[in-house]
């Protein structure tokens, strides 16, 4: 017998830590036992877990490598991305495949699944994004749950005339869902509003990037949030997961219909729980279009951080996903000079996730088994990839991370991998390191070091989410 042997690490998954070695066979987990008791002989590569956590690998429920976007696409490509992932600790994204109006649902899928052939460095899936609702989309639904592995599809409150769905087509692909049980996904900020606002603001000459952040309210994200989970109760209390939530009245709707028992989930992103419109999206001239995103960053004098972090120790918030869609400052984030409503949005975290969240855990923000069930397992069940992924147990993929608590990481445009030109994160120092990352029982990263190919990730056909009834 051939293997790898974890050994004198303590496991952490949503059961908390335990003191446990994991023995690795092929490309799946094949046991773990009591610190000692495992295999003695064997010809079995070990390795010295000690003094680190080994944690599933992670799974970023929502990128975009190569998004078309405002004239321009996301930088990194699905080899840089996902090598960079790896790097962070993350096992597996699910990426967007994107039907624009008019356009053939499968023949988007068709294209996202040309983009990643033989390009991937982790395994990945998709999510469709549906651009246009009409009777063809809505069996294509059916078609994509039934034989394609897609479970999951996102809708557009938000940028009217490019992927925007008004409430009628919004109720007709959550009947639909609700039919098939896939989990719908929601854009939530009132997308004609919003235009009317930065109409309003380049009128006045209010151009600089802060005003992406005021022009896009908090109470416009709350507004659509409550309106698709009433959206969401008509049909049948379709299965809905509103996508980045950044601000506290999104996230009481989130609650109060969580309180009452519904489909209703949500994810945050790392951006809304660390940086703040006047630090970033505020910076000097024209440096805060590095932080263009949407949702916004929101203002550090209301309380919209420390209510996400804790709505992420009571579950209102299931998810940390990244929503990471790279662009560089130079020649792309530029385009918006002299008017912030053409900067590209978008912030490259991909790299960074598992390390910002462990900083949580030592800040005392959340537990280590709530670190390792937002960044992995629940990611993995929610979205239909649970048990193949997201926890350390006999049968799934050996996606390992040993994670050295006793390190430190420092992020920065000279050491991160992503293919941008300037870090969101710059400066920024986690009191933790990935040390080890391990996808489906190859070693990818050792220390600093690289070890895995372009081409080892694979496709990964996912099921229904685990939370549904």
């Amino acid at each position: 017998m051939t293997g790898l042997l974890i050994k004198g690490g303590t496991v952490v998954g949503p059961q908390g830590p335990i003191s446990a070695d994991v023995l690795v066979v092929g490309e799946k987990i094949s046991a773990l036992f009591m610190p000692g008791d495992g295999p003695v002989e064997g010809d079995f590569e070990v390795l010295d877990a000690t003094g680190k956590y080994v944690i599933p690998g992670a799974v970023d429920a929502h990128t975009h490598m190569e998004m078309p976007f405002g004239g321009t696409k996301a930088s990194d490509t699905f080899d840089t991305g996902t090598r960079a992932a790896a790097f962070g600790g993350t096992t597996t994204i699910i990426d967007f495949a994107i039907q624009r109006y008019g356009e053939v649902v499968q023949d988007g899928l068709a294209a996202w699944h040309a983009k990643t052939e033989g390009e991937c460095h982790i395994d990945y899936a998709f999510h469709m994004i549906l651009g246009g609702v009409d009777d063809d989309s809505l069996k294509a639904m059916d078609q994509l749950v039934a034989s394609e592995g897609i479970t999951s599809f996102k809708l557009f409150m938000a940028y009217p005339g490019v992927f925007y769905s008004d409430d009628g087509q919004i109720l007709r692909a959550m009947q639909k869902a609700r039919d098939n049980g896939a989990m719908i996904m929601m854009h939530a900020e009132n997308g004609p509003a919003i235009d009317v606002l930065v109409k309003q603001a380049l009128e006045r000459g209010e151009t600089d990037p802060i005003y992406h952040g005021i022009t896009r309210p908090e109470a416009l994200e709350a507004e659509a949030t409550s309106r698709a989970i009433w959206l969401a109760s008509v049909a049948a209390d379709c299965p809905l997961y509103i996508v980045h939530l950044s601000a506290s009245k999104a996230l009481e709707q989130v609650a109060a219909a969580r309180d009452l028992g519904r489909n209703v989930f949500a994810e945050t992103c790392p951006q809304y729980l660390y940086l703040t419109l006047e630090d970033q999206l505020g910076a000097d001239g024209f440096e805060g279009a590095k932080w263009v995103c949407s949702t916004p960053l929101r203002s550090k004098h209301e309380t919209h951080r420390a209510d996400l972090w804790k709505g992420l120790r009571s579950n209102d918030l299931s998810v940390v996903s990244t929503d990471h869609c790279p662009f560089c400052f130079k020649d792309q984030k530029d385009m918006g000079i002299g008017d912030f409503s053409k900067i590209p949005n978008g912030i490259g975290s991909v790299e960074h996730r598992v390390d910002l969240l462990y900083q949580g855990v030592v800040d005392g923000k959340l537990s280590l088994a709530r670190w390792v069930e937002t960044i992995a397992t629940t990611p993995a069940r929610m979205f239909g990839l649970f048990p193949q992924k997201g926890i350390i147990a006999p049968g799934s993929d050996a996606d390992i991370v040993l994670y050295d608590p006793a390190a430190r990481t420092r992020i920065g445009v000279e050491t991160h991998h992503m293919n941008m030109d300037y870090s969101a994160w710059e400066g920024f120092e986690i009191a933790g390191k990935v040390d080890t990352v391990i996808s489906r029982g190859t070693v990818l990263v050792s220390g600093d070091t690289y070890h895995g190919t372009k081409g080892h990730g694979r496709f990964v056909r996912r099921g229904l989410s685990d939370y549904l009834i």
